[in-house]
């Protein structure tokens, strides 16, 4: 599903490269989940933007789902990250000033979905999540692990075939953190690819593959000893 390929991506000081990746190679197939761990400044996050196509590398290739992505033009590169990946963010970015209903609804506006079929898609997450008696409130009217909830149903809506999680569980208490793990989990095994990154050993193992950074390479790349 996804392979790269000499990913390095730095910035310039003093006129020296100073690294945030250094020469990643890593193939991840379909239906995986990996847990990508490594202390602050390794650059987990910024792996992780680069194979959700929110950053590009300075150098190196990316083949997802047999498609080189920096060779594609901007709206089709777009369009591809629009259909097949969804993104949960530690801060939940989610839009203030727009309901529950509404910010689930959101990646839908952008892929031209019918109201009628918006509606049952939206209806259903909320389902899902049993989420149904909030969605007329504000994420400012949610608690930490209700708005986190928000946020991987708008991941989920469009049907996403990879699901990327940037410290999923890093704002919630310790009960909430092991049930969006186990949504996870669940998700993974209805076929859907997940790459998170993570701080914590007990959540690196719901992984079935652990990728260890350190100072922007790939250190370790191992299956988790459970």
């Amino acid at each position: 599903m996804i392979e790269l390929k000499h990913i390095s991506k730095w910035i310039n000081q003093g006129g020296k490269p100073n690294f945030i990746l250094k020469d990643i190679n890593l193939k991840i197939a379909e239906g995986e989940f990996i847990s990508i761990m490594g202390p602050s400044g390794s650059g987990k996050s910024t792996l992780l933007n680069v194979i959700g196509m929110l950053d590009n590398p300075n150098e190196g290739e990316y083949i997802f789902l047999d498609q080189d992505v920096y060779k594609m033009k901007e709206k089709h590169r777009s369009q591809l990250y629009k259909t097949h990946i969804g993104f949960v963010f530690q801060a939940y970015h989610l839009i203030d000033e727009l309901t529950v209903y509404e910010n689930i609804e959101t990646p839908l506006l952008y892929q031209d979905v019918k109201s009628s079929e918006r509606k049952a898609m939206v209806a259903d997450m909320l389902d899902r999540f049993q989420i149904v008696g909030k969605k007329d409130l504000f994420p400012s009217q949610l608690s930490g692990g209700q708005q986190q909830l928000v946020g991987i149903a708008r991941a989920l809506i469009a049907k996403p075939r990879l699901l990327l999680a940037d410290e999923p569980t890093g704002n919630l208490n310790s009960k909430q953190g092991e049930e969006i793990m186990e949504l996870f989990t669940q998700l993974n095994k209805e076929g859907v690819t997940i790459i998170q990154v993570t701080h914590s050993e007990k959540n690196s193992e719901y992984g079935s593959r652990i990728v260890h950074l350190l100072d922007g390479r790939i250190e370790r790349n191992a299956v988790p000893n459970i």
